[in-house]
C-alpha cells in the first residue's frame, strides 16, 4: 500500500516536472538542451510507471521507486528555482523606469538563465534519471502509454448527490431511543457516564450526535458540551482545556488547573449538563476517576451525563464503575443486511431508481464484505457509484482478497486504488495533515492541493485549477472518502477517523526515505529539538504554539523546500523578515496566530499563491511591495476599516481570484481601475469609498461587467450627510456587474434613483439597499425572477412604494384588458416577485403609502394575478408613518410602526403561521386574522390594544401564545376548546385582563408550559376564579411560573394538587415568610425558582423537601432573608444543594 502511494507521488511530480521543462525550453537559452533531455528522460520513466505499479511486491521495483521519488523531488526543487528566477527577473522588469525597461528586455532574455551552479544541478538530476532509467530496463519495466484517466461523468457534472451522509441515521434508532430514555430519566447521582464501545466503522459517532441533537434531550440539559478527544494518551488539563473552550468559544491562554476547573464550574452552576466525549483511546483508570471526581465536586446538581465513545473495550471498562448506566458499557451491535443494503443502494442509485440487475448479482457478496458495518456499505457504495457496472464485479472480489486484512482498510485500500488518477490520490493523503475530525472548507482545501502541485494548470488557463481541484472534491465525496457537513448554512469536508488514519499511512509512508508532510502541536507534546530534527526537504510544516512555548521563528530559513506553512497559536506572534528566503513558498496562513503585522520581505515570495490572514487584524498594513508577489491567487483578508490603505497597483496581481474589499484612494495607483485587470475575482467583493471616484466612465475602468465569477458586490459609498449628487447616479451606472452576480448590497448612495441595469440581474438572489436618505424610489425589482432575499433599510426619503417597485408602467391596465379580450380565458398568469422568500423593511420613517398585493391586482386587471407567491419571512420595523401592510406571508414581524391601527392585510392572511407585533402604539385590534394555520403568536407592548380575539375561528394549529405589556387589554376571546395544540401560554403585565377570563384548560391537551402574570394576590377573587380543576387535568403540563403582588402573604393553595410539575416558579410573592409544607406533593419537582421574595425566611419543614425527591435544582433570587439563613457556615438541611444557586 505505501508503495503505492509512492508511486502516485512520483506520477504527480513527474507530470509537474514534464510540464515546468517544457514551458521553458524556450526561455533559457543556456540550459535549453539539459531541460529538453529532463523533459524527455520523465516522460520515458513516466511510462515505466504504470508496469511498475503491478509488480511492487519485488524489491527491486520498490527500491527503484524510492530512488525515483528522492530525484523527482530534487528536479522538482531544482526547476522551481528556475521559475523563481524567472519570476524574480519579471517583477524586476516592470519595475524599472521606462527609460530602463529597453536595456532591461534584452538582458532579460540573454541573461535569464542561471549561475553555473543551477544549470549543473540540471545536468545532475539528467545524469541520475538517466541511471535511474537504464534500472528500469534491467528490471524488465515495460513502457506502457500513460495519461490521467478521465473524470467520472457524475463528478464534472454539477451534480451533488449521495455521497453526503443522509440526515436519518440507518439502523440506529432504536439505539437512539434507549440512550435519550436513559438521559430523560431522573437520577439520583451527581453524574452517570454511558460508554458506548464497538469496532471501528459502526458508527458510534453518528450515533452519538444523533443523540446531541435530539430535540427530546433540550429541555433536560442547561448545558450541551461537544469534546472530540481522539488521542491515544491525553493529560487532564486537556481535558479540562477541551471542555472549556466549548463552553466559552474562546482559546484558553492559561495552563493552571485551579484556574480552568474554576472557570468551567462558573459556567455549569447549578445546571444539569450532558457532556459527549467522542473517540476515547485512554485506557488510564487514575486519569478518569481523577477527571469525573473533579466534574461531580464542580457541579453537585443530580442528573449530568456523559456520552462516551471508543473502539476499545477497556477503554470503557476504565471509567468508574459506579457511574456507568447498569455498571457495563453500551455494547453498539451491527447492521443488519438489509439496513447494509439500504445504505448501499442510497449511495449507487438516485431517488426513485431500481436496483441494476449487475448490483443484485452482487449482493450476498456485497453485504459479507461489510460485515454490518456502516462506514463499509458507504465506502463500498462510493466505490461502485464512481466506476462503470460492467467493472463491479471485479471490484467486488477485489475487496474480498484479503481475508487477513480488516475489513475497512481492505475496502480503503481498493477505493484508493480506484480513484481516477494520482493527483485525486495524493489530494485524499493530503487531508490527513489536518487534526482529526478537523471540518474543512471547499476554498481552504482546494487552495492547499493547488500549492502543493497536486492540481496540474492548464497551460491556456490557469484559472482552470482551483476548478479542476473542486471535480477532485466531487470524486471524494462520491467514493465515501471525504464526508459533507451542513452548519448554520455553511458547507464542510471532513474524514472519518478511520478513513483519516488510512490517509495518513499514506501521506507520509514508512517505505519512503523521509517525511515531507508534518503538523507539529506543542499543546500536544513537543520535545525542544523535534523541530530541529525536521528534515530540511520538508514540503509541508503545520506549526502549532501556545503554552508558552518559543522558538526562534527564524528557524524556517531551515526548511527552504516548503510549499505549505501554517502557524498558528498563542505563542507565535512574529513573523520573521527571513520568510522572505523561502523561495517556493506557495500557500501561508497565519490567520489563528497573534501575528498582526507582515514584514517587508514577504514581497519577495514570487512564488506565494494564498496567504490567509486573521480577519480584521492586521494593525500594520500591507506591505508596500505587495504588487510584487506575481503569483498571488487569493488574499484571504477582510478589513472593516474604510481608511486602511490598500497596496500600491494592485491592478498588477493578475492572477488573483480572491480579494474581499477594496478601499478606494485618490492616491496614485490605489484608484477604481487596479481592479480592471483583475479578470479571475471570484466570490465576495466589497468595494468602499466609491465617492472619490470621478464618474461613469472612471467607474468603468473596474470592468465589473467583465468577472463572470464574481457572486456577491457591495458597494459602500462614505457614511454622513452628503448633498444629492448627480455624479454618485453615474459612479453607480458605471459599477455594472455581470449578469450572473447572486448577491448586491448598496450602502450610504446619495443619488436620487438607481441605474436600470438593476432589472437585468436575472441572477440576483439577493438585494440589500441601506442607507441611501436622497433616494426618492425605488428601483423595478418585481421582475426579477431569481430575488429571494430583499431588505431596504433606512431610506428615509421614500414616501410611496407603488407601480414601478413591482414592475408595472404607466399603461400597463389598458394593455392588460387588451391582452386578456385578444386571448381570453388563457391569458398568462401575471406574477410579482416570483421567487421572494424574505423581505426585510427597517427605519423608513417618511414611508406613508405601500400599494398592496390587492391593489397590484386591481391595477393590472388580473384577480388571479401572484404577488410575492412565495414570501414567507415579512419584517416591518419602525416605519411610524404606514398605516396599513402590503401583504402577509407566513412569518410576519412588525415592529415600532405606530400608526398601524389594525392587522388587514387581506389575500393570504389565511396561511400566517407565525405572528410577532412589538410596539405598534396605536394597534387597538386583531380582528379577522387568524386561520386554520396560525402556530405562534406574540403581541408585545402595545398600549392601545383592547381586543385579541378570534371571532369564532379555530385556531387548532396554535402551538405558542404571549401577550406581553398591554396595560389595556380587556377582551381575550380565544376559546381554549379551539387550541387543541396550544403548548406554550404566557400573559405578562396586562392588569385589565383578569385571570379567571381564561376557562377550559382542561381541553389544552397539549399545554407544557404556562406562565400567568397577570398578578395573583391573595385578596383578588381572581385566584379563586381562575380555571385551576381544568389546569390540573393537563396531564402534559410540566413549567408554571406565576407572580402575585408585594403584599401577597400566601400561595394559591390550589398549586398543591399540581401533581406532575417537573419546574415551578414563583415571582414576587412579596408577604410570604414560610413556603408551605404543601409544597412537598409536588413530587414530580425538578427545579424551583424564587424571584423578589423579600420577606421569604424559610422553605417547608425537612419532611416536606425530602419528598422532592427529584428537585435538583432550587434557584434562589433577590430573596435576602432566605439568602442570609441558607450558608455553608450554618449547616442547614439542604445546604450543599440550595447555597450554590443564590444570586
Amino acid at each position: 500500500m505505501a508503495d503505492a502511494a509512492i508511486s502516485a507521488t512520483v506520477k504527480v511530480v513527474l507530470g509537474t516536472l514534464i510540464s515546468i521543462a517544457a514551458d521553458r525550453i524556450g526561455m533559457v537559452r543556456e540550459v535549453k538542451a539539459e531541460l529538453e533531455r529532463l523533459s524527455n528522460t520523465a516522460a520515458i520513466i513516466q511510462g515505466f510507471l504504470a508496469d511498475a505499479d503491478g509488480k511492487m511486491h519485488t524489491q527491486g521495483v520498490r527500491e527503484w521507486l524510492k530512488q525515483l521519488e528522492d530525484e523527482v523531488f530534487k528536479a522538482d526543487t531544482v526547476l522551481d528555482e528556475l521559475n523563481y528566477d524567472n519570476l524574480r527577473r519579471e517583477v524586476k522588469y516592470r519595475n524599472q523606469p521606462m527609460k530602463k525597461k529597453v536595456c532591461f528586455f534584452f538582458s532579460f532574455f540573454n541573461a535569464i538563465g542561471f549561475s553555473s551552479s543551477l544549470a549543473s544541478k540540471i545536468r545532475d538530476i539528467n545524469t541520475n534519471l538517466e541511471r535511474i532509467n537504464q534500472r528500469a530496463n534491467e528490471l524488465r519495466l515495460a513502457k506502457k502509454q500513460q495519461k490521467e484517466a478521465a473524470l467520472p461523468a457524475d463528478a464534472a457534472g454539477a451534480r451533488q448527490t449521495d455521497s453526503i451522509v443522509v440526515p436519518n441515521v440507518v439502523g440506529r434508532s432504536g439505539d437512539e431511543s434507549k440512550i435519550v430514555d436513559m438521559l430523560s430519566s431522573p437520577s439520583e447521582k451527581v453524574l452517570s457516564v454511558i460508554p458506548i464501545t464497538g469496532p471501528g466503522g459502526l458508527g458510534k459517532t453518528t450515533l452519538a450526535k444523533s443523540v446531541y441533537n435530539n430535540p427530546k434531550i433540550d429541555g433536560h440539559f442547561g448545558q450541551k458540551i461537544w469534546v472530540c478527544v481522539a488521542k491515544e494518551q491525553i493529560k487532564i488539563m486537556e481535558l479540562f482545556k477541551l471542555i472549556l473552550v466549548q463552553l466559552t468559544g474562546e482559546e484558553v491562554k492559561v495552563d493552571d488547573r485551579n484556574v480552568i476547573v474554576k472557570n468551567i464550574g462558573e459556567k455549569l452552576k447549578g445546571q444539569k449538563y450532558f457532556l459527549v466525549l467522542d473517540d476515547v483511546w485512554d485506557h488510564e483508570q487514575g486519569l478518569w476517576n481523577d477527571y469525573f471526581n473533579t466534574l461531580m465536586g464542580l457541579n453537585e446538581t443530580k442528573g449530568s451525563w456523559c456520552l462516551l465513545t471508543t473502539r476499545l473495550e477497556y477503554v470503557a471498562n476504565a471509567v468508574p464503575r459506579d457511574l456507568q448506566m447498569n455498571d457495563r458499557p453500551y455494547f453498539l451491535g451491527k447492521l443488519s443486511g438489509d439496513e447494509c443494503w439500504f445504505i448501499i443502494k442510497g449511495k449507487v442509485m438516485s431517488a426513485g431508481e431500481e436496483v441494476p440487475e449487475e448490483l443484485e448479482a452482487l449482493k450476498e457478496q456485497i453485504l459479507r464484505r461489510c460485515d454490518g458495518l456502516p462506514l463499509a456499505a458507504s465506502l463500498i457504495g462510493g466505490l461502485l457509484r464512481t466506476n462503470r457496472r460492467e467493472k463491479w464485479h471485479s471490484i467486488v472480489q477485489e475487496s474480498l482478497l484479503n481475508k487477513y486484512q480488516s475489513q475497512i482498510n481492505q475496502i480503503l485500500k481498493v477505493s484508493f486504488d480506484h480513484l481516477s488518477s494520482p493527483s485525486v490520490k495524493k489530494c485524499f493523503a493530503y487531508c490527513s495533515i489536518f487534526p482529526q475530525d478537523t471540518e474543512l472548507g471547499e476554498d481552504e482545501l482546494i487552495e492547499h492541493w493547488v500549492a502543493e502541485g497536486f492540481v496540474l494548470p492548464d497551460r491556456e488557463n490557469t484559472g482552470m485549477m482551483e476548478e479542476r481541484g473542486g471535480e477532485y472534491l466531487r470524486i471524494l465525496l462520491q467514493s465515501s472518502l471525504l464526508e459533507k457537513v451542513e452548519d448554520e448554512g455553511s458547507t464542510y469536508y471532513k474524514m472519518h477517523d478511520l478513513v483519516h488514519d488510512f490517509a495518513k499511512s499514506i501521506l507520509n509512508p514508512e517505505s519512503s526515505n523521509q517525511d515531507r508532510y508534518l503538523a507539529l502541536d506543542s499543546s500536544k507534546g513537543l520535545e525542544e529539538n523535534t523541530i530541529r530534527k525536521i528534515p530540511a526537504s520538508i514540503r509541508t510544516l503545520f506549526l502549532h504554539l501556545e503554552g508558552g512555548v518559543s522558538t526562534d521563528m527564524n528557524m524556517l530559513l531551515r526548511f527552504k523546500c516548503l510549499n505549505v506553512l501554517k502557524l498558528s497559536g498563542y505563542d507565535v506572534n512574529f513573523l520573521p523578515s527571513s520568510i522572505g528566503k523561502l523561495l517556493h513558498l506557495r500557500l501561508l496562513d497565519i490567520s489563528s496566530s497573534r501575528i498582526r503585522s507582515l514584514p517587508e520581505s514577504l514581497c519577495k515570495l514570487y512564488n506565494l499563491q494564498t496567504l490567509t490572514i486573521d480577519d480584521d487584524e492586521l494593525k500594520g498594513g500591507f506591505p508596500k511591495r505587495m504588487s510584487d508577489l506575481i503569483s498571488l491567487r487569493h488574499l484571504n483578508y477582510y478589513d472593516y476599516n474604510a481608511k486602511l490603505k490598500m497596496p500600491m497597483q494592485m491592478g498588477r496581481l493578475t492572477c488573483l481570484q480572491t480579494l474581499k474589499f477594496f478601499n478606494v484612494s485618490q492616491e496614485k495607483g490605489c484608484g477604481i481601475e487596479e481592479l480592471g485587470t483583475l479578470k479571475y475575482l471570484k466570490g465576495s467583493l466589497t468595494i468602499r469609498n466609491l465617492g472619490l471616484v470621478k464618474g461613469k466612465e472612471a467607474a468603468k475602468q473596474a470592468k465589473l461587467f467583465e468577472k463572470p465569477d464574481l457572486s456577491y458586490l457591495e458597494f459602500k459609498w462614505e457614511s454622513g450627510d452628503r448633498e444629492s449628487d448627480n455624479r454618485e447616479e453615474d459612479v453607480l451606472e458605471g459599477l455594472q456587474p455581470h449578469p450572473n452576480l447572486e448577491k448586491l448590497k448598496i450602502q450610504y448612495f446619495m443619488g436620487n434613483k438607481f441605474p436600470q441595469w438593476l432589472i437585468n440581474l436575472s441572477k440576483l438572489e439577493a438585494l440589500r439597499i441601506e442607507d441611501c436618505k436622497r433616494c426618492s424610489e425605488l428601483p423595478s425589482l418585481g421582475q426579477l425572477p431569481s430575488l429571494k432575499r430583499l431588505s431596504l433599510i433606512r431610506l428615509g426619503n421614500i414616501r410611496f412604494i407603488g407601480d414601478e417597485f413591482y414592475g408595472i408602467t404607466a399603461n400597463e391596465e389598458e394593455e392588460e384588458e387588451g391582452r386578456s379580450r385578444a386571448s381570453g380565458s388563457g391569458a398568462r398568469r401575471r406574477k410579482f416577485f416570483p421567487a421572494l422568500e424574505e423581505l426585510y423593511v427597517e427605519n423608513m420613517g417618511n414611508l406613508v403609502e405601500w400599494k398592496g398585493a390587492d391593489q397590484v391586482r386591481s391595477t393590472v386587471g388580473e384577480a388571479e394575478a401572484d404577488v410575492f407567491p412565495m414570501l414567507r419571512n415579512f419584517r416591518i420595523q419602525r416605519c411610524p408613518q404606514l398605516t396599513a401592510l402590503p401583504c402577509s406571508c407566513k412569518r410576519l414581524y412588525v415592529e415600532n410602526c405606530d400608526n398601524l391601527t389594525s392587522i388587514k392585510t387581506g389575500y393570504g392572511t389565511a396561511s400566517v403561521e407565525e405572528l410577532w407585533i412589538d410596539s405598534s402604539d396605536n394597534l387597538r385590534e386583531l380582528p379577522d386574522l387568524f386561520g386554520s394555520s396560525l402556530q405562534r403568536l406574540t403581541i408585545k407592548r402595545c398600549p392601545r390594544l383592547i381586543s385579541l380575539g378570534v371571532n369564532g375561528q379555530k385556531c387548532r394549529s396554535l402551538r405558542s401564545l404571549w401577550v406581553m405589556w398591554c396595560p389595556n387589554l380587556v377582551s381575550f376571546s380565544l376559546n381554549l376548546h379551539e387550541t387543541p395544540s396550544l403548548e406554550k401560554f404566557s400573559l405578562f403585565d396586562c392588569p385589565k385582563l383578569i385571570p379567571h377570563r381564561f376557562n377550559g384548560f382542561a381541553f389544552a391537551t397539549s399545554l407544557r408550559e404556562l406562565s400567568i402574570n397577570s398578578p395573583f394576590s391573595s385578596d383578588d377573587s381572581s385566584v379563586d376564579g381562575f380555571d385551576w380543576s381544568g389546569l390540573r387535568s393537563v396531564s402534559t403540563l410540566r413549567e408554571l411560573r406565576l407572580q402575585g403582588l408585594s403584599h401577597t402573604e400566601s400561595l394559591p393553595h390550589q398549586l398543591q394538587y399540581l401533581t406532575i410539575l417537573t419546574s415551578l416558579s414563583l415571582h414576587n410573592f412579596g408577604g410570604i415568610r414560610v413556603l408551605p409544607d404543601w409544597i412537598g406533593n409536588l413530587v414530580s419537582l425538578e427545579t424551583l425558582k424564587l424571584w423578589f421574595c423579600q420577606k421569604l425566611q424559610s422553605l417547608p419543614p425537612e419532611a416536606a423537601m425530602r419528598r422532592l425527591t427529584k428537585l435538583t435544582c432550587v434557584e434562589v433570587y433577590y430573596c435576602l432573608l432566605l439568602r442570609q439563613r441558607y450558608t455553608p457556615q450554618r449547616g442547614i438541611y439542604l445546604e450543599e444543594e440550595i447555597s450554590s444557586y443564590f444570586q
